[in-house]
């Protein structure tokens, strides 16, 4: 299922579980009516801000909108292959594997990373709330935050303020294994 499919499901899901309407919604969020609407008709994925407004009214995890997890559990293991693939893989950068994936509204989000050689976040800088935590495997990471540079090598790891400008490349000879761990504030 598409995030777009999956972000607006749950939100229409988790508003009419509350038995509130669109406008009710947009006032406590204050994210208009129209954007909420366009959000559960699966028109538009909306930003961190919005989505954290929205989660917020639901004291939820911004996770809770993005995972899609039919059944959730207070306990979850998996296996190696058996993992559910998250928002962030992405075929020509990284492959992702979630350990959180079937938890009850996790209030972080932990997944496995296989960073391919020569992998990149982009040339964009990203920010978003909460905190964010790295720990490179195998293989080489440069990770730059706020305009300083951290070269990321097997046992090293990197923990940031995820409101900081940051971005990263793999800078080694092979993919890099990577475990990242992101927690996302449920409230503004």
């Amino acid at each position: 299922m598409k995030i777009k499919k999956i972000v607006g499901k749950k939100l229409k899901d988790i508003r009419l579980k509350n038995d509130m309407t669109i406008q009710e919604l947009a006032e406590k969020s204050k994210v208009s009516s129209n954007m909420i609407s366009r959000i559960e008709r699966g028109l538009t994925i909306p930003s961190v801000e919005i989505l954290m407004k929205l989660a917020g009214v639901f004291n939820k995890s911004i996770n809770y909108f993005v995972e899609e997890v039919t059944t959730t559990h207070e306990v979850v293991f998996t296996s190696p292959g058996h993992r559910d693939k998250t928002v962030y893989d992405d075929e020509h950068n990284m492959h992702t594997e979630s350990f959180t994936s079937g938890l009850r509204d996790p209030q972080f989000m932990s997944f496995f990373c296989t960073v391919q050689k020569g992998g990149t976040s982009g040339v964009q800088n990203m920010y978003h709330p909460g905190d964010e935590l790295i720990y490179v495997l195998e293989g080489q990471l440069r990770v730059n935050i706020a305009g300083e540079t951290q070269i990321l090598n097997p046992g090293d790891s990197l923990c940031f303020k995820s409101h900081l400008p940051h971005r990263w490349d793999n800078v080694g000879e092979e993919d890099a294994k990577v475990i990242w761990t992101l927690s996302p504030f449920t409230t503004i």
